[in-house]
């Protein structure tokens, strides 16, 4: 067990089938990492039936918080609301499609613990439309400038960081909304 109490915040957009599994990986990892845990997930209105399945995960879960986003704002954006709900000591952000290895989510807290501010996970590929790539590089450039991450650029959405560095993020209102 480590010290720290650990928010898991997750992007949601037309994740009905997967976000239920994540859910429950994280439902077997997290106990075994802290007592103090919960997953913020974001629903960014896609219109299927992600919303529906967050309601019930927080009914199942006590430890799950949803929230809806009123339109379509894009990942980074939910991705930052989710970042300000946060209430726990570290931050941990992946996506909604299993694409991030859950059982990985140890190690880059580990990071933390050994005095690292921010720990990055890497996909083993990225399949992104352009728009999400411009958008994934402002926030990983807004990142960059606030952590001092040389290698932010290159570096996926799964990582860890202390919420302490969660200011660095308040007038970034992210790169399609104004």
């Amino acid at each position: 067990h480590i010290m720290s109490s650990i928010s898991v915040v997750i992007p949601v957009y037309r994740s009905q089938d997967s976000i239920g599994l994540v859910i429950q990986q994280l439902a077997e990892v997290l106990p075994t990492l802290t007592d103090t845990y919960e997953a913020v997930l974001v629903e960014d209105n896609g219109g299927d039936n992600s919303w529906q399945v967050i309601q019930r995960l927080t009914q199942e879960y006590t430890w799950v918080r949803g929230y809806q986003l009123m339109r379509n704002y894009g990942q980074h954006s939910a991705l930052l609301c989710g970042i300000r709900a946060a209430q726990n000591d570290i931050i941990v952000t992946m996506d909604d499609d299993l694409q991030h290895p859950i059982n990985k989510v140890k190690d880059l807290v580990a990071l933390l613990d050994d005095g690292y501010d921010v720990a990055y996970g890497t996909p083993e590929k990225e399949q992104h439309g352009f728009l999400r790539d411009i958008a994934s590089q402002i926030t990983k450039i807004v990142l960059q400038g606030a952590m001092g991450a040389d290698t932010a650029r290159s570096i996926s959405a799964f990582r860890a960081f202390r919420t302490s560095l969660r200011d660095a993020f308040a007038d970034y209102r992210g790169p399609l909304v104004n």
